[in-house]
């Protein structure tokens, strides 16, 4: 008997569970909000918004035929108990469901027109169009998002100054150390910054600082964050608090029916750390737990109990003009500890909990970093 799952979502992560589950002769519905076939996010801040967009450039090769994609149209419901979901005015039945709804960009809760974000193809064809040399562009947010951005702006030209409320850019994932350096790297490039300080309201020509401080600029982009997309699944049981909870396999916890959560939007337990679920919005987990549900979710069509123990290693990297880090792991669960180079200048950055590696990063060390990938998770000091 042919079983039908649904995946909501058509980025990355829907499509490696769509991949997976049409490898075990299950028929796939793929709905995406966005008109365009999975593509690769990452480059939209970085080479693809310096070079220019192409969305043909930017998408990603598909492994499996058969798979039937509904573009374009929003999800704005479902029912578990009649295993349903309402999209664009049409009604999808599914024998199991994949969630791969994502994330999208959060907005700070102060008054003001709503500045631009940068989060889909066409977020990036509106911004490039509006980035020439001597532009003033205001980046509310220090993250890796926005210093990717300024980074690629201060190479088209551009005047870049960055606002956010944390200390020191890209904070949480790098420290203060590292962070520190990073900061000083982004001068040395022309990037003025004002930390430390919240933004109280938006304006069309910039923003007021909670200091008061008025800061102007031709274009203002907003990259404080995300929200998971889990309102279309309100009133089914689900633990919703923060993405959507999942066992260490990414089934669904608090419904019986076939479910499972992939990418950004999966709150999971990783046994290479401890068993506390969480979150990661790393690159690389979209593939990794897309194929990883669609195993678990093959499985529960059949009738079976999936098995096995899901033990992704989390990586990212960032290019940021002539500094390319690399990091595998957690980084934010550990203290910095720098073990080779100087901050900021070709360093090795290991990050321990309590003797315990929890993760690395480095800068212009790719090869060296890589060798870290056996040792995160052995939990040997």
């Amino acid at each position: 008997m042919t079983r039908r799952a649904v995946v909501v979502g058509a980025g990355l992560g829907g499509l490696r569970a769509a991949e997976a589950l049409r490898k075990q002769d299950v028929d796939v519905v793929v709905i995406g909000d966005e008109p365009h076939l999975p593509y690769n996010r990452p480059p939209l801040s970085k080479e693809a918004l310096k070079g220019g967009i192409s969305i043909d450039a930017l998408e990603f090769r598909r492994r499996a035929d058969g798979i039937d994609w509904r573009l374009g149209q929003a999800v704005t419901g479902c029912s578990l108990v009649d295993r349903m979901v309402e999209a664009g005015g049409d009604s999808y039945a599914f024998d199991g469901l994949v969630i791969a709804s994502g994330i999208r960009p959060r907005h700070l809760p102060v008054p003001g027109p709503q500045p631009e974000v940068l989060r889909t193809v066409d977020d990036a064809q509106r911004l490039r169009e509006r980035l020439a040399p001597d532009t003033r562009l205001l980046i509310v947010g220090a993250g890796f998002i926005g210093c990717e951005v300024a980074a690629t702006a201060r190479g088209l030209g551009c005047d870049v100054t960055v606002t956010a409320f944390d200390s020191q850019p890209m904070l949480r994932p790098l420290g203060e150390e590292l962070g520190a350096a990073m900061r000083t790297h982004h001068e040395d490039h022309g990037v003025h910054f004002h930390l430390g300080v919240g933004v109280a309201e938006f304006h069309a020509d910039g923003v007021t600082l909670s200091d008061d401080t008025r800061l102007t600029a031709d274009v203002v982009i907003e990259a404080v964050g995300s929200l998971p997309n889990v309102e279309w699944l309100d009133g089914n049981g689900l633990d919703l608090s923060d993405g959507v909870l999942t066992g260490n396999l990414l089934r669904a916890v608090g419904t019986d029916v076939p479910v499972v959560a992939v990418g950004d939007i999966a709150r999971f337990p990783n046994p290479l750390f401890d068993d506390v679920p969480r979150r990661v919005e790393h690159w690389n987990m979209p593939t990794e737990t897309g194929k990883r549900a669609g195993l678990t979710l093959g499985a529960m069509l059949r009738g079976e109990s999936p098995e096995g123990e899901f033990r992704p290693m989390p990586s990212f990297w960032s290019d940021q003009y002539d500094y390319s880090l690399q990091s595998y792991g957690m980084p934010g669960l550990g203290q910095p500890v720098l073990v080779e180079g100087a901050w900021g200048v070709d360093c090795i950055v290991e990050y321990r909990r309590d003797d315990e590696l929890m993760g690395v990063v480095g800068v212009n060390r790719t090869a060296e970093v890589t060798r870290y990938r056996k040792e995160i998770g052995r939990h040997v000091p």
